[in-house]
């Protein structure tokens, strides 16, 4: 039997989970591999630490289970990069700075298969390193990249390569639709439930990249690269997130009978891109509607296969950690016969405004008669249809209603604000928020 040896740079909540996957599990995974799995080497600045935490053997770490400081990890992980006894490099320091950057490089032009959970990297300075892997003839794997446990990269990648994805959707960030599932069930107010998901390890004490959509535009940018073929940078994919939801918000949703979700959306039309990250009303017809709580779901919607749902835990030490070692053991056996992402294609990505969906409206007005007529009538001047409109809710000198439309594009309600805005100015207190419906 062959062998493959494995370094891990990094033992935190990821990196630590796959070193104890690797150990608890050898004789299994070698056997699944075809090739003897064997871990060499951990760089850990607090190895006594990692070591405790996760059950692993103390001189598996370099320095013999010494703390390190920054130069003394450095210079391991040098040696590691320049060992021929190595042949797969486990990434999970993390982020994206020209540190990890250069040192991926490293990695991969040293000749060694190099696995990670980065999707900042991948997603913001992947093209290099994947052109980088192409030309060594070495393997990236990066399943755990997007949605933890779900194996959404090997679906695509493998399982329908005979096949045509029409579309991919889905809730791709577990801590905003934790955050919008206490809202919605337990009526708090956004900073409320917030605050609830730090106090239960589901958001970061910077919670910005979560809540923003930066995090899931990560993962979205590398599904559309892998399902059509094309790089895309954050700059040009529409991303807004959560943070400005509101109860009211979640009461209109309710109206129409619908869920907002924070739902990343990559759909081709006539050789088009519509790609983006917003808060969607995801009607309870949808079975994305139902998925609560931190988890995540994928929504596929191949040409021949139809619809497919993949959904499963998005973050977690050994969810993580799993897809991580389903990735070394699937190099282990099948080698240069992966592909590591497909050849770059013309890019060819629909701007926002020209987006068709149903959407919503949320208007803050002066609470005068009349003002929902003139609103509802400026909407059908762009030849707009409207499905309902809300009742109004009224605090004080304050208005504040909905209207549902049918669909139609973002460009056509744009104008349909501009109107109003130029026939009564000041009848709008607030910027009306638009959110997308999803049937």
């Amino acid at each position: 039997m062959d062998i493959l040896n494995i370094a891990i740079l990094g033992c935190g909540t990821v990196g630590g989970g796959v070193a104890q996957i690797i150990t608890e599990i050898n004789q299994d995974l070698s056997i699944r591999a075809k090739t003897k799995i064997v871990l060499r080497k951990i760089v850990e600045l607090s190895p006594c630490t990692a070591s405790e935490r996760f059950n692993l053997p103390l001189d598996l770490f370099c320095g013999g289970g010494k703390e390190l400081t920054g130069a003394e990890a450095n210079q391991y992980i040098q040696e590691i990069i320049s060992s021929r006894e190595i042949d797969l490099v486990v990434e999970t320091i993390g982020g994206k700075s020209d540190f990890v950057y250069n040192l991926c490089l490293d990695i991969l032009n040293s000749g060694k298969h190099l696995v990670t959970a980065n999707k900042a990297l991948l997603a913001e300075r992947g093209k290099t390193i994947f052109e980088t892997a192409e030309a060594k003839n070495v393997k990236i794997g990066f399943e755990a990249a997007v949605c933890g446990a779900i194996p959404i990269i090997k679906t695509i990648q493998e399982s329908f390569t005979g096949d045509k994805v029409l579309s991919v959707s889905g809730i791709m960030n577990g801590t905003s639709n934790y955050i919008l599932t206490q809202m919605q069930d337990e009526k708090l107010e956004f900073a409320e439930a917030l605050k609830l998901a730090q106090e239960n390890g589901y958001a970061e004490a910077d919670p910005l990249l979560d809540i923003n959509g930066g995090d899931a535009g990560h993962k979205l940018i590398l599904l559309i690269k892998l399902a059509y073929g094309i790089d895309v940078s954050k700059d040009d994919l529409s991303i807004s997130g959560i943070e400005n939801i509101t109860k009211e918000d979640i009461d209109f949703a309710s109206e129409i009978d619908a869920k907002i979700k924070l739902i990343c959306y990559a759909k081709k039309i006539n050789g088009s891109i519509y790609a983006t990250v917003r808060p969607m009303l995801v009607k309870n017809s949808n079975f994305l509607s139902d998925v609560s709580g931190a988890t995540n779901a994928v929504r596929i919607n191949n040409k021949y296969s139809g619809v497919h749902f993949l959904v499963g835990k998005g973050a977690g030490s050994t969810e993580t950690a799993m897809s991580i070692v389903s990735d070394i053991v699937f190099i282990a056996r099948y080698g240069d016969k992966i592909q590591n992402i497909p050849a770059k294609q013309e890019r060819n990505l629909a701007e926002s405004h020209k987006f068709v969906f149903p959407y919503l409206i949320t208007f803050q007005t002066g609470n005068i008669p009349g003002t929902t007529g003139f609103i509802t009538t400026a909407i059908g001047n762009q030849e707009i249809n409207i499905e309902t409109v809300s009742h109004n809710r009224h605090k004080g000198e304050k208005a504040m209603f909905s209207v549902a439309t049918m669909p139609c594009t973002l460009g056509q309600i744009e104008n349909a604000i501009r109107e109003i805005r130029n026939e009564k100015p000041g009848m709008l207190l607030s910027e009306p928020k638009i959110m997308p419906i999803l049937y």
